[in-house]
């Protein structure tokens, strides 16, 4: 058979019912597997072009189209039905980044092209099936829905338009290039869809065509969000208005971790379903090692299971998948189209379906400003952060949709709803839910639909302006996805009566559904709700005349949705709160009997319609039905006897004190509330006649829950840790009569679930999560020895030997540790040990536990731990008879392939020679840019600096990451998962404080210095004096040795420093510091251990932690501003300090910019900081106490911070002589960097 476009089109749906087809496979893994240079990418055509091209794997369709067509003849003999365009980035804005933007037209047109010619010729080999062309639209390199500043939550690097223009080219491409199908895939936020899914359409209509459309989208992790925060079925009702020929997902994910959310779309949509996951998850290198023989066993349970219509593969997936795949297919059927019951699917992050369940759809109407004064005047002070706690508090309240209008004369409307709807879409707690767009100008609600990636409702169109412009304006709604609120508003004016209700009604639904086919599930009827109770005589049929439309409406179009603003009814009592609240519950009470499901209403404001006193209900039904002539008298007659009253919200005591006291024991753990304890200990006691039954009985039956919500994440570490308080509290109150039931020799306790040694290693200071996952650990039932920090490696393995441990625990955070650990595990192989090795702390990894601690402990089995939420799975592995050798297998498997991948990579990774990182150096402008000079030289110091002055300087983000509550600070505290958590601990911390503060528990302690400096080299020269000839230290820096791609310099800090050769004439500086805010952290810490609280114990070390970071930053400001005074007018907010727009650095020894920490030596000795500031340095070159941070002070205005990365040997060869080292000992300080 001769196949052309319209043919395939048309059997397309025919071979979808008889079989499953196939996709191609990752079209960029093939492209790797020909290791291209620069040059094949440029081919004859770019030759001469301005800026790198290699990874541009686009542009390999107009360079070298032979790649790429003999990767699609690949697929197609792999078996595949479907191969995509290679223009995944082939937009004009993906292409921006290799300035190429002005050929995504020709890119998308050759590479549709390419990929018809390949198909072409293998129908005419195999004329029996056609062989399709899907024109990939990629999701470009930017988010319309997400803030590129983490300071700016309405900021955006690309708006709706921009997108749609980008697609609509690259649309017309793929096209007339000749692709069959066109497939947006890829889809990590649903507003870039969206653009795409409108650009398509509207090229379909100018071109004359209708092609099948296929959306793909991506859900970035185990979370089941797309990277924009939608859910799958979210997602689904989001872009169901382009009745997508097939909808799915790829990428991100392998089979096996996509199958839930197959499972999902499979269920909800109504039209094939099409998957291509990736080769499995990466692994540390970005590789990807599923197997075709195992990828094609996981799809074939998607086959079994009916979920598959479509399916191929993505990142790492090569034609054996295919191969694979396609064997499998064939044995099982497509799977069935379900029929999906007709209902308005909304949506915000997470799908919002108006089903029968669900009587009565809530819309917050605080975030109005004709339906909050405090809205309306924040709106207009522009602030608009507080603006979204109404929104937040709506959607807390109940409201399951959020009204949103700023139709005010006096304000930029437009401008401040698009600013507010991106700044909402960042919120999760707010942004879930969907959004109705409000306003009476058109152009505001065009603006805003560009904003919003759910699926939300427009408010409101009609028949006001005639049926040409009320049709246009349905169809751009459909084109967004919109549902719409139709007014009962007419060419006449508003409808006032019950039969204007309904025929404007019904003419509008039949204009929609018969000219346009515009859904009826999402068309919302308002037939106007008005005030009653005016005193004026036309007005009291208001109330009944709606009710009545109502009825007529929804008997006649059974799918169609009334709402209304239920506040409207109630306007003439405005001021009278209570009269109001009461009226808006009656009035739901009957309508939504008559058939409203939905509404406008302050969902915070609505009394209960059985509770409101009988004389008021009766009076407001009787105005609402026009039952007295005298109605409206009446209730004004009762309604002042409500004026002025507050309505008073009584809680209810406490009911969880009325439980059992093994209940209320368990309850206190879970909730970490202390008050009761000892009382409901004692009580305990008594019942179960002794103590080892309390403790055994409801104290472990309470932890072992907590344990349990832990282990599934419905509690937090912050929240563990405050139970483990509590029962700490409840046994040192039992210990007495422990002691004595001990002496009847009747007491015989339950063997623990293992005992554990834990330590921080020799020469290291830092043990806040060492801690952390010591309480975790105890709270689970595991006897936990804490060793405490700068263990040496003979006491860990004695303690270990003398306690008979099962596993030893080792923490760390500065990278000597790391040594220190492979020194721990080697003597652990001498002594002959085999007890497991757990390994965790900042610097760790697991590529490094495998690749360097793991070969020195062969007898045992080292491993690592991420964090305290995972230390209880890998223990209880460890320590069970089952699980435990087949748990240390495949550890032993997966650091095996580690290290021989980290062979390999070393072989691949190549670096240039010191020598031209040097001449790659940066060179700074000192023509122009004259150092300035301190306002002294020497050093200074700081005793006792007031703490308060620090607080407004701390960066809480790391302080939650080290309670393993991961988010960004103050977002975290609303956070749908982990803010209640975050909030109560984020208050537990200011509490403490506050205590710290005012009882002067901590002392902060500093010393700063400036020095005449120049550069020689990768060195610092400090100078005596101004003279400059007397050398009194000198700082050594380390040069960046990679490969950089965009002319970029190889950084050292040198490099920020005037040359030596211009010290005469151009005199520069160098500063240092070092901060502590941790004398007195050890005591405070302590005295809270003695008492059992854990929980403050740690908070202690956490907070003084964060401390020290506030000091260092809240000095460095100092300096710019005043002690060194180079820019005297900074004037940054705090988060504007933590992203670093300050002018100058401050980069500290150990850290990036310089990885070597015996340099800390060196800055000890010039600042005295030991005798100023009482900071020491361990042998290992940690400082104690741990809350310390010193470094040196850098004022060039292009000074940044940067990571050195890894350094080859002749760089060290040449740093152990500039430092008088021997390699030998330069390379096991350096170990991590080494690049050999």
């Amino acid at each position: 058979m001769n196949w052309n476009r319209e043919k395939r089109i048309r059997e397309l749906p025919k071979l979808l019912e008889r079989s499953i087809l196939l996709f191609d496979g990752a079209m960029a893994t093939m492209i790797q597997n020909h290791n291209l240079e620069e040059n094949d990418y440029r081919g004859k055509d770019f030759k001469n072009h301005n800026c790198e091209l290699k990874g541009n794997n686009d542009i390999l369709s107009i360079t070298s189209p032979k790649i790429i067509k003999d990767i699609h003849k690949t697929f197609l003999n792999a078996g595949s039905d479907i191969v995509e365009t290679n223009t995944f980035s082939s937009t004009s804005i993906s292409q921006r980044d290799y300035q190429l933007e002005s050929i995504s037209y020709e890119l998308n047109y050759e590479a549709a092209l390419i990929a018809r010619k390949t198909c072409d010729n293998f129908e005419q080999e195999r004329p029996e099936l056609p062989k399709y062309v899907a024109g990939v639209l990629g999701p470009t390199n930017r988010t319309a829905s997400i803030s590129p500043d983490v300071n700016d939550a309405g900021a955006r690097n690309i708006m709706y338009d921009d997108l749609y223009e980008s697609y609509s080219l690259a649309a017309k491409g793929l096209i007339n290039g000749g692709s069959d199908i066109i497939m947006i895939e890829t889809i990590f936020d649903t507003l870039n869809a969206k653009a795409a899914i409108h650009a398509v359409k509207d090229i379909f209509e100018t071109l004359n065509i209708d092609l099948p459309l296929m959306i793909s989208g991506t859900i970035t992790d185990k979370s089941g969000r797309t990277l924009s925060g939608q859910t799958t079925e979210a997602f689904w009702n989001s872009i169901k208005h382009a009745k997508p020929f097939a909808v799915g997902l790829n990428c991100s994910l392998g089979a096996e971790e996509m199958y839930p959310y197959v499972s999902e779309i499979s269920k909800v949509a109504d039209t094939n379903i099409c998957i291509y996951p990736n080769a499995g998850l990466p692994n540390e290198f970005g590789e990807y090692d599923e197997t075709p023989a195992k990828m094609a066993r996981i799809i074939n349970k998607f086959a079994e299971e009916g979920l598959l219509n479509i399916v191929g593969g993505c990142c790492g997936t090569t034609p054996e998948h295919i191969s694979n795949i396609s064997k499998i297919t064939k044995k099982h059927k497509p799977r069935k189209i379900p029929h999906v019951t007709k209902i308005m699917r909304l949506s915000g992050l997470e799908p919002f379906n108006f089903s029968d369940e669900m009587p009565f759809v809530n819309v917050g109407e605080r975030t109005n400003v004709t339906g909050s004064e405090k809205f309306k005047k924040l709106v207009k002070e522009e602030n608009l952060e507080l603006a979204l706690e109404i929104a937040r508090n709506q959607v807390e309240n109940g409201a399951q949709m959020i009204d949103i209008n700023m139709d005010e004369g006096m304000l930029d409307t437009e401008q401040l709803m698009k600013k507010f709807l991106n700044m909402a879409a960042t919120e999760p707690e707010i942004a879930k839910v969907p959004f109705m767009i409000d306003s009476s100008k058109w152009s505001i609600i065009e603006s805003s639909l560009k904003c919003v990636q759910g699926k939300s409702v427009v408010n409101s169109i009609s028949l006001k302006e005639g049926e040409e412009i009320f049709l246009k304006q349905a169809k751009m709604c459909m084109k967004f996805g919109a549902a719409i609120i139709v007014m009962a508003f007419d060419e006449k004016g508003q409808a006032d009566t019950e039969d204007r209700k309904y025929e404007i009604c019904k003419r509008s639904y039949n204009l929609l559904t018969e000219k346009i086919n515009f859904p009826e599930e999402d068309i919302i009827f308002d037939p106007n709700i008005f005030a009653v109770a005016t005193g004026i005589e036309e007005h009291n049929r208001y109330g009944i005349d709606y009710i009545n439309a109502v009825k007529r409406i929804k008997e006649e179009f059974k799918n169609v949705h009334i709402s209304g603003g239920v506040s409207n009814f109630s306007f003439s009592f405005r001021g009278n709160n209570i009269i109001r609240e009461a009226m808006h519950s009656v009035f739901l009470y009957h309508a939504i009997k008559s058939g409203m499901d939905m509404g406008i209403v302050n969902s915070g404001q609505l009394s209960i319609y059985e509770e409101i006193d009988k004389d008021l209900k009766k009076r407001i039904e009787d105005v609402l039905f026009n039952n007295r002539k005298d109605s409206t008298e009446r209730l004004i007659e009762i309604a002042e006897k409500y004026s002025g009253i507050k309505k008073e919200t009584i809680e209810e005591e406490s009911k969880w004190r009325t439980l059992s006291v093994s209940e209320r024991l368990k309850y206190a753990l879970v909730k970490g509330i202390s008050d009761f304890i000892e009382e409901d200990t004692e009580l305990a006691r008594l019942e179960l006649g002794k103590s080892i039954n309390v403790i055994e009985g409801p104290l472990m039956d309470g932890m072992n829950h907590v344990g349990d919500l832990f282990g599934s994440g419905q509690m937090f570490l912050p929240q563990v840790i405050k139970s483990a308080r509590v029962m700490k509290k409840a046994v040192a109150y039992l210990e007495p009569f422990l002691e004595k039931e001990k002496g009847t020799n009747k007491v015989t306790r339950k063997v623990s679930a293992g005992k554990i040694l834990l330590a921080t290693v020799k020469g290291d200071v830092h043990d806040i999560g060492k801690n952390i996952v010591g309480v975790v650990l105890q709270c689970n039932n595991y006897e936990v020895i804490d060793l405490g920090v700068m263990v040496h490696v003979s006491e860990i393995i004695e303690r270990a030997k003398e306690e008979e441990v099962d596993i030893i625990g080792l923490s760390g955070l500065i990278t000597p540790s790391l040594d220190e650990m492979c020194h721990v595990a080697s003597e652990m192989e001498n002594e002959g040990m085999n007890i497991p090795l757990l390994i965790g702390g900042a610097t760790t990894s697991k590529i490094h536990t495998a690749v360097k601690i793991s070969p020195n402990y062969y007898n045992g089995q080292a491993v690592y731990v991420t964090n305290a939420s995972r230390a209880i799975g890998v223990t209880s592995s460890l320590l069970s008879y089952e699980k435990k050798g087949s748990f240390i297998n495949e550890v032993k498997e997966e650091y095996s392939l580690l290290q021989k991948r980290h062979e390999g990579k070393k072989i691949r990774s190549k670096h240039m020679s010191i020598e031209k990182a040097r001449d790659n150096c940066f060179v700074a402008d000192y023509e122009n840019l004259a150092p300035i000079k301190p306002n002294f030289l020497g050093t200074k110091k700081f005793n006792n600096y007031d703490l308060s002055d620090l607080r407004k300087y701390i960066d809480w983000t790391p302080f939650f990451r080290s309670w393993d509550l991961h988010g960004r600070y103050p977002s975290i505290l609303d956070d749908a998962m982990t803010g209640d958590a975050a909030r109560t601990l984020f208050n537990d911390a200011n509490d403490l404080l506050t205590k710290i503060i005012n009882e002067k528990l901590l002392k902060a302690k500093a010393v700063i210095g400036f020095w005449p400096a120049n550069s020689e080299g990768d060195d610092i020269i400090i100078y005596k004096d101004e003279e400059r000839e007397k050398i009194i230290t000198t700082f050594h820096t380390i040069r960046q040795q990679m490969n950089h791609s965009n002319n970029r310099a190889n950084f050292a800090l040198a490099d920020f420093v005037m040359p030596n050769d211009k010290k005469k004439t151009i005199k520069d500086y160098v500063g240092g510091f070092a901060v502590t805010c941790g004398i007195g952290e050890e005591e405070l810490s302590r005295n809270f251990e003695l008492q059992g609280d854990d929980y403050n114990a740690i908070l202690t070390k956490a907070l003084a932690d964060r401390m020290a970071e506030a000091f260092a930053e809240k000095m460095h400001e100092e300096v710019r501003k005043e002690y060194w005074g180079y820019s005297p007018k900074e004037k940054l907010r705090n988060d504007q300090l933590i992203n670093e727009e300050y002018i100058g650095i401050r980069p500290a020894h150990g850290y990036p910019a310089q990885p070597d920490h015996t340099e800390k030596k060196i800055l000890f000795d010039l600042l005295k900081v030991e005798e100023k500031t009482g900071i020491e340095l361990t042998e290992n070159y940690a400082m104690n106490p741990g809350s310390s941070i010193s470094g040196l002070y850098f004022s060039h205005p292009d000074s940044s911070y940067f990571g050195v990365g890894k350094i080859n040997k002749d760089q060290v060869k040449d740093y152990a002589k500039r430092k008088s080292m021997s390699i030998e000992e330069c390379e096991k300080w350096l170990g991590p960097i080494l690049n050999y």
